[in-house]
């Protein structure tokens, strides 16, 4: 793999990670424009999924810091700070309950779902239903619900979505996004959520894929240090602007973004599959 390829390749998992698009979907996609690319496994992807991770630990600092503090022992003296202690405790515990259902999938086809991302018009089948996921979702207006107010129920039903997410094309964030949408619960809400509960998951699939690291040509650590580099980045960025779309209920600009370059891409791969 070159310099250049990395970069860009590093770029695009950062920006469509954690925006509503599906940085699988891309991936696999465009990989088969450059036809020279090769990594041991999955190992680029690790590295980049790295750099995503970093992106979101950065940005959810404060949140996963409070969730941290609610597991220890505490002198509480008042109320509001044992409702706030309590809270982060349940989000864990629904962090927990939807991480399951991914994890389950994950282990039981992992074999399978590799062969799928080898096909760039999959992928593109697959984006557009995130596409028409996403512009449903800015037809929902009644969303009064917080985190405080999430139950476990909700936990599963969004950790079913993201199990959805393994197939390259379903967003990932999208998925669970417009899932806790339809649940009611607010959409900055639900992004938060949907974002803190990808830390296990992103987590549990580097650590899966991790043998993949040690055949890691020695002259490419360099491109492969500067794909994380720029994931981290650009994941960074992506996740200030998101939030600015999200409160506006705007989703339905990335569905029309997920159709055009889904079908630009089963135009340009009409004679593959």
């Amino acid at each position: 793999m070159n310099f250049s390829t990395a970069v860009l390749l590093g770029i695009v998992q950062g920006l469509t990670e954690l925006f509503p698009v599906s940085s699988s979907g891309h991936m696999v996609i465009l990989r088969s424009f450059f036809p020279s690319f090769q990594q041991p496994g999955v190992a680029f992807d690790v590295v980049v999924h790295v750099g995503t991770l970093v992106a979101i630990v950065v940005y959810f600092r404060t949140e996963i810091w409070n969730i941290t503090k609610s597991l220890l022992p505490q002198n509480i003296k008042d109320s509001h700070s044992e409702n706030n202690f309590s809270t982060s405790r349940k989000l864990l515990l629904l962090i927990i309950i939807g991480t399951i259902p991914a994890a389950f999938f994950g282990l039981l086809f992992q074999e399978k779902l590799h062969v799928i991302f080898n096909f760039a018009r999959a992928a593109a089948f697959f984006l557009i239903i995130t596409g028409f996921l996403l512009f449903i979702s800015d037809k929902v207006k009644n969303t009064p619900r917080q985190e405080a107010d999430m139950n476990f129920f909700d936990a599963i039903l969004i950790g079913l979505a993201q199990s959805f997410a393994l197939l390259p094309g379903i967003s990932r964030s999208g998925a669970t996004i417009t899932m806790g949408i339809f649940r009611g619960i607010n959409r900055t809400a639900a992004a938060r959520f949907s974002f803190l509960l990808s830390l296990p998951a992103i987590c549990g699939s580097v650590i899966l894929e991790l043998p993949y690291l040690k055949q890691v040509p020695s002259g490419e650590i360099l491109a492969y240090f500067a794909g994380f580099l720029c994931a981290a980045l650009a994941g960074l960025a992506s996740l200030n602007f998101f939030f600015l779309i999200i409160r506006q209920a705007r989703l339905k600009y990335f569905s029309y973004y997920c159709w055009t370059f889904a079908l630009f891409t089963l135009l340009v791969k009409s004679s593959f599959f």
